[in-house]
């Protein structure tokens, strides 16, 4: 397996831009298209004083067909466009129909077609050929009838706008869902809902605050931990913030309301969201706006905060698993050492300064992470080595020898079998960390770069501990004897760039062997 490969319907409506109904939009606008002035000043007084959903008109005119197209190319929200059929010549509305259908891509506006000459453009055909909402005679738009028609396609605009809101909706809390579900930590994932809900709702310039109660849901609600997993805006806080005596008196009574309720609740410009999970942790989202949610920002929120639910018990399993499979590697690593008499923080150690050899390297925080947790199974193929051997004091005959290096195969064979990921790099390292960059090592004589690169960093932690540990055969080497022999080996045992890092990073590699000592 390469070092790659291991760290690795068509839209409701289309084209065009696409229109909504926000508390921005104080009228209704309605494109006037004739090249007879009387028909638009008949037109705006007969509609002066019309009101729909409690918006009045705005009403543009356009005198010829070019001008409608490009009031039309230039604006993206046009109710209603009333066209007449002949204008600059016997077709003009026709085109300005056909423009905004199929160039624009305006699948929103609606189209009505008034025409005084019905014989030049015959209804049967128009409606036929052309994408338009309504067909009219201007002889027979009374007053009464050009109201009705309004209503109507205002109505039919208004209908096709709240679907094209729910559909943006829909989509932006699937995406939102997505990214959440991806997030790898709870921290991770507490950043995420903040982003995502501001993305949601367009609260850019208002607070956000999400935090988690993980505690206990039995005990009193002041006694209960607090931690905060994120917060952004003025609400924006630190680490000082640990119980709830140390909220802002208006959040710590919400949060008590919400926790004894055990349900979301809005008010006037606030929302504290109440998800729990079935293991028993609480958390709780508390976020503040300008503008008043709508019905679809409150149904929007709430299908976005189950799956925020959801996915932060899910997130909380995960990390609980993570936490058994590390515990479950020390472990084995740790009895490999203690049958080998190697009793100590051998694995642990190696595990930290491989973490620090992988980011030096460049790799990133989940490769080093991975690494991490893979390398202390680097000697698990010792179980296979019998005890005379592997404990023996003085120096291996040469078929002892042969014997011994057998259990970096063992090792690789045995982590095999699994498909997790991190005994796959387990299987890796265990059988490559005796491998050297001239190509001298053992099991299989690989050489530079052909060993993984988590092999060669696991064999210069390795190396690195084990001299500077006690053992059955040998004492402790000084820090200073152990950088001349790693320095030797550059080019020879260990990957140049690697012995590089080492030497830059020293302190640190010293001070992880200080915070793991053996007997602890």
């Amino acid at each position: 397996m390469s070092d790659q490969a291991l760290f690795n319907d068509d839209p409701l409506f289309s084209g065009g831009d696409e229109p909504s109904l926000s508390s921005s939009d104080k009228t209704w606008k309605v494109l006037i298209v004739d090249d007879e002035p009387d028909v638009h000043k008949v037109t705006r007084m007969v509609l002066h004083n019309f009101v729909f959903d409690g918006l009045k008109l705005e009403l543009i005119s356009a005198y010829s067909g070019q001008e409608a197209k490009d009031i039309m190319a230039s604006r993206d929200d046009i109710a209603l466009a009333m066209l007449d059929v002949v204008m600059e010549d016997d077709h003009a509305g026709l085109e300005v129909a056909h423009y905004i259908r199929e160039e624009l891509k305006n699948r929103y506006t609606r189209l009505v077609l008034r025409t005084g000459q019905p014989g030049q453009a015959p209804e049967n055909e128009v409606i036929r050929n052309y994408d338009i909402n309504d067909y009219k005679d201007k002889t027979e738009l009374t007053t009464t009838k050009l109201n009705t028609l309004l209503y109507a396609t205002l109505r039919s605009y208004r209908d096709i706008c709240t679907l094209n809101e729910n559909r943006k909706g829909l989509e932006k809390v699937i995406k939102a869902s997505t990214e959440i579900f991806s997030s790898n930590t709870l921290n991770k994932f507490a950043s995420a809902v903040l982003a995502q809900v501001t993305t949601l709702l367009g609260l850019e310039q208002s607070a956000l605050y999400c935090s988690s109660i993980t505690q206990d849901i039995q005990l009193d609600i002041e006694t209960r931990t607090f931690r905060v997993l994120a917060s952004t805006g003025d609400m924006q806080t630190n680490d000082a913030i640990k119980s709830f005596e140390d909220l802002p008196p208006k959040i710590r009574d919400g949060f008590k309301k919400v926790l004894q309720s055990q349900q979301s609740y809005y008010h006037d410009d606030y929302y504290i969201g109440y998800f729990s999970s079935q293991k028993g942790s609480e958390s709780l989202l508390y976020v503040t706006f300008h503008n008043e949610l709508s019905a679809l920002d409150k149904q929007l929120l709430e299908i976005y905060a189950a799956n925020v639910a959801i996915s932060y018990e899910n997130l909380l399993m995960r990390d609980d698993i993570q936490e058994t499979q590390k515990e479950l590697v020390y472990m084995l690593g740790e009895a490999v050492e203690q049958r080998s008499k190697e009793t100590g923080a051998h694995v642990k150690r190696v595990a930290q300064i491989s973490q620090l050899l992988a980011s030096a390297y460049g790799l990133s925080e989940e490769e080093a992470k991975l690494i991490k947790l893979a390398s202390p199974l680097h000697d698990v193929g010792k179980v296979g080595i019998p005890d005379s051997i592997l404990n023996k004091p003085g120096k291996h005959t040469a078929e002892e020898w042969e014997i011994m290096q057998t259990h970096a195969l063992i090792g690789e064979e045995i982590l095999a079998k699994s498909d997790k990921r991190i005994l796959q790099l387990g299987s890796i390292i265990a059988g490559q960390h005796h491998e050297k960059w001239n190509g001298k090592g053992y099991p299989r004589g690989l050489k530079g770069e052909e060993i993984h690169i988590a092999g060669r960093i696991t064999a210069l932690a390795d190396v690195f501990d084990a001299l500077g540990s006690k053992r059955c055969y040998k004492d402790a080497w000084p820090v200073a004897d152990i950088i001349a022999v790693i320095k030797e080996e550059r080019g020879e045992q260990f990957d140049p760039t690697l012995v590089d890092l080492f030497e830059e990073n020293i302190d640190a590699l010293v001070a992880i062997r200080e915070k793991f000592p053996d007997g602890h």
